[in-house]
């Protein structure tokens, strides 16, 4: 298949700029201008897409380079912009900003890497033509090949500029001038508009799943905003072709004929556990899996003949009550586990299968007691799987990320799920049930999906009866 999507990436030279509100925005605005969009998100994070999908039309997908590889990078970004017009990428952190260790994984080598102009997003309360050596700071950095603990990541192009939070028509004149000065265009000028403040909690923004309708007129808002004050046409003007290559293939990456039988495949979502990746629900049903979504808020029973089942991040700690009286469904989920079904926790996913969360009842699969606590929890880790399961061999390695508010006691079972460098093992292996804090990226890990359905087919029998 051949990609003809162009790609840009709006960046910011810090978190708190303002670039989801200016990326969510011109994703929504162009879309209604039948502009086709495929919305990306770099990092981990999963809130961000889910507004994303809403503004585009389409799954917002993430690109990391550390849960998927670099070589991943660019066949993913092609495959998510399959039939697109244009990638608007959203940037994480500021716009050099990555792995504490190395560097990796920061939208300057994501955008390096896609050969994608940037559009910086910054804040300018504060500030005037101070504003010039900013820009000329970062348009020269990103101009000097720079690298990443002794790594080349290539040259970046910072295009053009947004410039977001202004106060005034002379402020923003005065803006404009100082970045006149350093050569770069200005595109756009938004005000401060407070009303577009999107709730937030512990772990950031509301989900747009749990926000419902009013997750639908914050991206309206920001639509609307950044149609007014952006050029759109002078953004579209600066996206440039992906680079020719590969486009990602779920089934060619798991290198293996699907199982046969068509096992199901039960995959938790709604607002409880939305921090799920699109190529999740793609490689399942590539291995053979027959995938059906259920809500463990609303539904009273795990689909018709699961044979096994996935719990994603999310945030049951928001909605304990709901999940506590829902206990045909936790009775049904620890039977499953018990009937040796191959389950896959990952997150709020591993805090649903403990005895309690924060006293109430959960599905009791897991000696283990969860709990909400005051410390974030937050970083890459190098992992390396300390027991076998129906995902991973023992002694094998994944990128892999946390990122929680959430405790719990003991850390660990009999038998670890993970372990890395300065930490201490950490998660459940328990018959075919793997439970951890942490989240791993689908794509970056095929053979553990395939593994995963083969598991499935081979207790399909037990479960379907």
């Amino acid at each position: 298949m051949v990609t003809t999507a162009r790609a840009l990436v709006v960046a910011a030279p810090s978190s708190g700029s303002g670039k989801t509100t200016v990326a969510t925005g011109l994703m929504a605005a162009l879309s209604r201008r039948r502009t086709r969009v495929a919305p990306f998100k770099i990092g981990p994070d999963y809130i961000d897409p889910g507004y994303h999908t809403l503004a585009a039309g389409r799954p917002g997908r993430n690109l990391d380079v550390v849960l998927q590889g670099a070589d991943r990078l660019a066949p993913l970004a092609r495959h998510g912009a399959r039939d697109a017009d244009v990638a608007v990428v959203e940037g994480v952190m500021g716009l050099f900003d990555g792995r504490i260790a190395d560097g990796a994984g920061s939208t300057a080598q994501v955008a390096a890497t896609l050969g994608a102009p940037v559009v910086l997003v910054v804040d300018v309360r504060g500030q005037s033509r101070s504003l010039a050596a900013l820009l000329h700071g970062f348009r020269s950095f990103g101009d000097t090949a720079w690298s990443a603990g002794g790594t080349h990541r290539g040259t970046v192009q910072v295009a053009g500029v947004i410039l977001n939070r202004v106060g005034s028509d002379r402020h923003a004149q005065v803006c404009r001038a100082a970045a006149e000065e350093v050569g770069l265009p200005v595109l756009g000028a938004v005000p401060r508009r407070a009303e577009l403040a999107v709730p937030s909690r512990h772990l950031g923004l509301v989900t747009a799943a749990e926000h419902g309708s009013a997750a639908t007129a914050a991206v309206d808002a920001m639509a609307a905003l950044v149609a007014e004050h952006v050029d759109l046409d002078a953004v579209l003007a600066l996206a440039r072709p992906l680079p020719d290559g590969p486009v990602w293939d779920p089934a060619a990456e798991l290198g293996a004929d699907p199982v046969p039988g068509r096992p199901v495949v039960a995959l938790a979502g709604g607002p409880a556990f939305g921090f799920g990746y699109a190529e999740h629900a793609e490689l399942l049903t590539a291995a053979g899996a027959d995938v059906v979504t259920f809500d463990p808020l609303r539904d009273p029973a795990l689909p018709a003949g699961t044979a096994a089942l996935v719990l994603p991040g999310g945030f049951p700690e928001e909605h304990v009550g709901a999940l506590g009286d829902n206990a045909p469904l936790r009775a049904q989920v620890a039977a499953l586990a018990a009937s040796g079904a191959p389950v896959h926790a990952e997150c709020g996913g591993l805090l649903y299968l403990c005895r309690d969360l924060d006293g109430t009842p959960m599905c009791g699969v897991l000696d283990a007691s969860a709990g909400m606590t005051p410390r974030l929890t937050l970083g890459y880790r190098d992992a390396v799987a300390v027991s076998a399961s129906p995902l991973f061999a023992a002694g094998e390695r994944a990128g892999a990320h946390e990122f929680h508010r959430c405790a719990v006691t003991p850390r660990a079972g009999a038998a670890p799920a993970w372990a890395w460098r300065g930490g201490e093992p950490e998660g459940y292996v328990d018959a075919r049930v793997h439970a951890s804090f942490l989240h791993t990226h689908p794509a970056g890990v095929p053979g553990a999906v395939a593994r995963f359905v083969a598991a499935a087919r081979a207790g399909a029998p037990a479960a379907l009866a």
